[in-house]
């Protein structure tokens, strides 16, 4: 078997891999750049947590009017973005903090949601859910992804140096006018609507996979922001075309083979990550000096 055989002939000879590979693509670009800021924010198990918490909205859709792509999509934006909001009221008036608040979010919601699709389908729709089936996408899957990312991307565009400043200080927004509060729910509207794009490409437990791993690895080889974002998104691409091929080749779950190739890119940014990797910590590179 050739290497044209191995890693191009799958995506040309077969439409649901081609399709597939551009519904990771769009996901990549447009859910990356927003993984770069939650690992900046430091809200990347929020991101996780968010991604749980459509669960429920998506089995309440699923319950009323079976596995249909509009009604689940909405279902799971309200619900995202009610418990979203809902656990950010709970943190400000009572004494628990943010991670807490969001735990208890995404542990109910799991299970509530679980409790729907169980008592409305099998196992196999509970699976579809769960981790979705991205070999199977169809064109109003692809259409959705299209524009949602055309709206995150313009939206990041518009907010982008605001969300930089309020990454790292909050109060310069006051003291211009602003409040970083606008821009900050501004945000988690954008991660809940890719959330929503990856739960259909990659189910409610691998949403989160192709769009915060990347970022992680990527903060181990720079610490330029731009940088960051471009190389994020070489990285989830190449990750997403290596698990198809995985999924192909030894017929594995796709969501679950894309999730562990960029999980593998994590792991050898570890170990050989230029600003912050192992072996940088223990070789780091000679400086500069006068003799």
């Amino acid at each position: 078997m050739t290497l044209y055989d191995t890693l191009l002939l799958p995506f040309i000879e077969h439409d649901y891999m081609y399709r597939a590979l551009v519904a990771c693509i769009i996901m990549t670009i447009s859910g990356t750049p927003l993984g770069i800021f939650l690992v900046l924010r430091r809200m990347s198990l929020m991101g996780d947590v968010t991604s749980h918490a459509i669960l429920p909205g998506v089995a309440i859709a699923f319950f009323i009017s079976g596995a249909t792509l509009w009604p689940m999509t909405i279902g799971g934006i309200i619900a995202g973005l009610l418990v979203a909001i809902a656990s950010g009221i709970i943190t400000r008036v009572t004494n628990l903090k943010e991670d807490a608040s969001f735990t208890a979010a995404y542990l109910t919601s799991i299970a509530f949601g679980v409790a729907i699709i169980s008592i409305k389908g099998g196992d196999e729709e509970l699976i579809h859910i769960l981790f979705g089936d991205i070999l199977e996408i169809g064109n109003q899957s692809l259409i959705f992804a299209a524009s949602v990312a055309s709206i995150s991307l313009l939206t990041m565009a518009a907010i982008y140096r605001p969300l930089i400043i309020e990454c790292f200080d909050s109060n310069f927004l006051k003291t211009q006018g602003r409040s970083g509060a606008i821009y900050h729910q501004i945000f988690l509207v954008l991660i809940v609507l890719n959330l929503i794009t990856s739960f259909q490409i990659m189910g409610t437990l691998m949403a989160m996979g192709i769009m915060i791993l990347p970022p992680i690895a990527t903060r181990l080889w720079t610490n330029n922001i731009d940088t960051a974002i471009i190389l994020s998104i070489i990285f989830g691409i190449n990750s997403s075309a290596i698990g198809l091929l995985i999924s192909y080749h030894y017929e594995l779950p796709a969501s679950s083979a894309i999730v562990l190739a960029a999980s593998a890119w994590y792991i050898l940014s570890v170990f050989i990550g230029k600003t912050g990797g192992i072996l940088s910590r223990f070789y780091p590179r000679k400086h500069f000096h006068l003799e």
